[in-house]
């Protein structure tokens, strides 16, 4: 394992030095955030596909750009790779007190909810547990790491059913909403309800933004039916559509 990563890390090394990469001695660690998201999302997609090649080879490119983010740190006089690590591992040792400590057996909801706790432990006096959520998240994301975050102090719901009538109530006000013309109340009241389906969500243990992904590649796949329909027939009907659209539900895959 050392080897291997001081032959990458000594590669990219060489592409900053001088004998190196013309494009490489460019980058700096604003210019590169473009590019370690799009790795993200590339390995995210591979772990969805549950494809081994793909995931490995994601895996190396998320992990060469993160070397390369922490050599222009290094140079830079920030910090080095090492000091990296080492403040990790005894972040996650402190962060695992049912593992290295004294508090032993816990669940993985257990596990979770201390993981919060410590977070917040960690932080500067007064600073809101809800700090430190990046803002480039996706607001599904977003929204149910607030909800976990709320929850590790005590503040959630009691049960399912609780969530569920926050869900409904919401729904009646944005009715209500949608019966007048203030656009800007609409749009919170909408907001409301998706926040609530959220909630709904994490406490079904289903990740909010992995279930919308999954009905978005559902009706791409399913509309491909609908579009080869139209390119083989024609122009269309809506009630023509909707008979091909259901029909493609029992079709494998979709």
């Amino acid at each position: 394992m050392s080897k291997a990563f001081d032959r990458l890390y000594n590669l990219v090394t060489y592409l900053r030095s001088e004998d190196g990469c013309p494009w490489d001695r460019e980058q700096s660690l604003d210019s590169l955030r473009p590019h370690l998201l799009e790795e993200i999302h590339e390995l995210c997609e591979a772990i969805e596909e549950d494809d081994t090649d793909k995931i490995r080879e994601e895996i190396g490119d998320v992990l060469f750009l993160l070397l390369f983010l922490g050599r222009i740190a290094e140079e830079e006089g920030r910090f080095t790779p090492p000091e990296v690590m080492d403040g990790t591992h005894a972040k996650m040792k402190a962060r695992h007190p049912h593992v290295f400590g004294s508090k032993k057996h816990l669940q993985p909801g257990e596990v979770l909810d201390q993981w919060e706790r410590s977070k917040q432990a960690q932080k500067p006096e007064g600073e809101s547990v809800l700090s430190g959520i990046p803002k480039g998240l996706s607001g599904l994301i977003k929204a149910q790491r607030i909800q976990q975050r709320a929850a590790s102090l005590g503040f959630d719901w009691e049960d399912m059913e609780s969530v569920f009538d926050k869900l409904r109530e919401e729904i009646a006000e944005f009715e209500d909403a949608r019966r007048g013309s203030d656009k800007a109340e609409i749009r919170d009241e909408l907001g409301d309800i998706l926040f609530s389906l959220v909630n709904v969500a994490r406490f079904l243990g289903i990740r909010a933004e992995d279930a919308l992904q999954s009905t978005n590649e559902k009706f791409r796949k399913r509309f491909a039916h609908v579009e080869r329909e139209i390119a083989r027939r024609g122009r269309m009907t809506l009630e023509e559509m909707d008979a091909i659209w259901e029909k493609s539900k029992g079709k494998k895959g979709t």
